[in-house]
């Protein structure tokens, strides 16, 4: 059966996760890389960033886990692109001809456009959709396999707010950002309907798994 699942979601002590003033310069706002310099210090997020090698422990075990058993990914705008990016019609997201998504690819927006096939794979289609309709469409396309919610945090607040998330993987990074986007709001009592485990790795992250019970 199908599963939609949230994968290596970094949030601040304070909540956020993402920061304010977002940006073509700056797709995590006043963030920077910050919530994801542990990531990219791994095997398998150097290469998102044109690194080699990485660390092989235990935060790389978990990010590892974003790919396996994946079908179609949902992703917010504002994931997608910057404040604006719906004016421009030569815009293909942050990540250049090759994304690293390799499935079809929705994004929400207000503002429908044509599909934009990418290579490797890839395919951006673009939803004005509720968070069920959209995971309705998303799962028929992953055509059996899992559907990851891709961020950024308002859509994965919506999708776990309406109970349609059954694995929840996120990474708190000891900073406080202040300000941005928040995660948790509205999301009280979250813990009821999880089983949650929490392992904090020498990187000085701490990984949070929710699973539905």
């Amino acid at each position: 059966m199908s599963r939609t699942r949230i994968h290596n979601l970094s949030i601040s002590l304070d909540g956020f996760a993402t920061g304010d003033g977002q940006s073509p310069d700056a797709p995590m706002g006043h963030a920077g890389q910050r919530l994801h310099a542990w990531l990219v210090a791994t095997r398998f997020g150097a290469p998102i960033v044109g690194r080699t090698g990485g660390t092989a422990g235990a935060d790389d075990a978990f990010a590892q886990q974003h790919e396996p058993g994946i079908g179609a990914e949902i992703m917010g705008a504002g994931k997608f692109g910057p404040p604006g990016w719906q004016d421009d019609s030569d815009w293909t997201g942050w990540w250049g001809p090759n994304p690293p998504f390799h499935t079809p690819t929705f994004v929400l927006t207000h503002r429908p456009r044509s599909p934009l096939v990418m290579a490797g794979g890839t395919t951006f289609h673009f939803l004005d959709a509720s968070p069920s309709e959209a995971l309705a469409v998303a799962a028929e396309a992953a055509a059996g396999g899992d559907v990851r919610i891709g961020g950024g945090p308002t859509v994965a607040r919506d999708f776990i707010a309406a109970g349609l998330v059954d694995h929840i993987h996120l990474v708190q990074v000891p900073l406080v950002l202040g300000r941005g986007v928040r995660l948790w709001e509205g999301l009280e009592g979250l813990e009821t309907d999880y089983d949650v485990e929490t392992v904090s790795t020498p990187g000085g992250v701490t990984h949070l798994t929710f699973t539905r019970s």
